[in-house]
């Protein structure tokens, strides 16, 4: 018989705007404990994916806090002591830092079925700001607890690598993006990722809403509010994509990854 675990709720903490991400004053949501198996999310959740129903049994030890948060809102800011990681059960965040002189570099993203908060794994503190860029809502998730649980669970315990393996490319990725690219192949690579991820969580590959500015997309990319724009008419321009306002629909998969290609070629 396993042994019973026990483990202390948590709950995600919000904070209310700054400067930096100007929103109106969000509405309190009170959060509210939830198991793992009562989620229609748990086949795309990231932490649960894969695990047979006697795993869930016993992830379901697990009470986590689901929590809302307003576009706008703070779910964790850079130096916050880490507790726990933060799946996103719905809608999508920014992770921001600052750099010299003061100025907010976007490093990252989240969207339904991922994780955010790893950057606070090492240091035991976060390295990130993690802002949502809709209305969305978290699970959080005690790191203490999620470790013993893994012990009892080695799937669960490998995913958790694998999840941490997707972060460390995911980083690679993006060192790779910025050193060597045009713009038009950093937005190209952009592109195509948001697509493979909207994928991989159950969503239209080829249709999707941008959630993040082009101003935002140019500081993920390193590239001037100017540049990003001029990329996406040269796009539309070529027949590669269709763009609406931030509907942004792929009408040639292998234009891009052609775009891509001429980089490398060069």
């Amino acid at each position: 018989m396993a042994t019973s675990i026990p483990i202390r709720i948590t709950t995600a903490r919000r904070h209310a705007p700054d400067d930096s991400a100007a929103a109106p004053s969000p509405e309190k949501v009170a959060s509210c404990a939830t198991i793992c198996s009562s989620c229609n999310l748990r086949e795309l959740c990231a932490p649960c994916c894969g695990l047979t129903r006697s795993e869930m049994d016993i992830a379901d030890r697990l009470v986590f806090n689901r929590s809302r948060l307003r576009r706008g809102e703070i779910l964790y800011r850079s130096g916050d002591r880490f507790t726990s990681l933060y799946a996103v059960r719905d809608g999508f965040f920014k992770s921001t830092a600052l750099i010299e002189n003061g100025r907010e570099q976007l490093t990252g993203y989240a969207m339904t079925g991922e994780v955010l908060g790893m950057d606070g794994i090492a240091p035991e503190r976060h390295t990130c700001t993690a802002i949502a860029l809709e209305d969305s809502e978290v699970c959080a998730i005690l790191f203490a607890g999620l470790q013993e649980v893994a012990q009892a669970i080695p799937s669960l315990q490998r995913q958790f690598h694998r999840m941490m393996s997707r972060e460390i490319v995911r980083e690679q990725w993006v060192m790779l993006l910025l050193g060597r690219m045009s713009a038009e192949e950093r937005l190209a690579m952009f592109l195509l990722n948001l697509s493979r991820r909207f994928l991989a969580h159950g969503h239209p590959p080829s249709e999707f809403n941008l959630r993040m500015t082009r101003e935002e997309i140019g500081s993920y990319l390193s590239l001037t509010l100017e540049t990003v724009s001029r990329t996406f008419s040269q796009f539309q321009q070529e027949d590669l994509i269709r763009v609406q306002q931030r509907f942004v629909r792929i009408l040639d998969r292998a234009g891009l990854e052609r775009v891509i290609g001429r980089g490398e070629q060069r």
